[in-house]
């Protein structure tokens, strides 16, 4: 990480519930830098919201945070609220399923996997708790991406090139893919992590009725056929409804 970068999130560790309010020269001490140097990293964070300047005049400033840090403070929140709901259910989906079960949510322009629970098959995904990937390969990465805001949907799509597992994608075969889900309410993978395998996603939303979280199934292609297939699916579905039920989604469309 850029060492100017660093050197200003530190700062931030100079406030708490007994100091709400620094001056800049309580900081600059605090942080055993000159006060030009202290102004400069300030003015910084000031210029992102990060934090609130209270008072200037020709000697001193006043610092507060900012209101930045309450709405990336909400976003955490959020996160780790649908986390843990959604994991009884998910542990109770690969019961009955027996396939692994993950929790995707959306993380500046890519695809985080927050939780996972694992089948008791013999069966190695490349996959774990905090991995990213491409918000167009796989199931869960996929459902979220069809349902970003257009602005940041067309940001990702603005790449001139797309692979998943080393593979190049059409671009106007993803857009249609991203159609197709936001149609069905669920999306549908194979091979596009890891070879073999096969993964289905329903959307978990909030009280907002927004997207929040994928509940991704991966397992064995050949585990995805006939009537299992469709028994995935179903329990599936049932269990991202009941997950943003939780959540405070109450529309009966799902």
């Amino acid at each position: 990480m850029n060492q100017s970068v660093m050197k200003a999130l530190k700062l931030l560790n100079f406030f708490s519930v007994d100091t709400p309010e620094l001056t800049l020269r309580e900081i600059a001490t605090k942080a055993d830098i000159p006060k030009p140097t202290a102004y400069r990293l300030l003015a910084a964070l000031e210029e992102s919201d990060v934090l609130y300047k209270t008072k200037e005049n020709e000697h001193d400033s006043r610092y507060r945070l900012g209101l930045k840090l309450l709405e990336l403070g909400q976003i955490v929140s959020d996160q780790l609220e649908v986390r843990t709901i959604a994991l009884p259910y998910m542990q109770q989906l690969a019961q009955e399923i027996n396939e692994v079960i993950h929790l995707v949510i959306v993380n500046q322009n890519e695809a985080t996997y927050i939780e996972k629970v694992d089948s008791s098959r013999a069966l190695r995904l490349n996959t774990r708790v905090g991995k990213s990937s491409p918000l167009y390969a796989g199931s869960g990465p996929k459902m979220l991406l069809a349902n970003l805001p257009p602005e940041q949907q067309h940001e990702i799509l603005a790449a001139d090139t797309f692979y998943r597992n080393n593979q190049s994608v059409d671009k106007q075969e993803l857009i249609d893919q991203l159609e197709k889900i936001r149609e069905n309410r669920y999306a549908y993978s194979i091979g596009e992590q890891d070879a073999d395998t096969t993964g289905i996603s329903y959307p978990v939303y909030d009280y907002r009725n927004e997207v929040v979280a994928a509940l991704a199934v991966s397992g064995l292609s050949s585990h995805f056929e006939g009537e299992n297939l469709e028994w995935i699916k179903t329990k599936s579905k049932q269990t991202a409804k009941a997950i943003s039920g939780q959540l405070g989604y109450k529309r009966s469309d799902f």
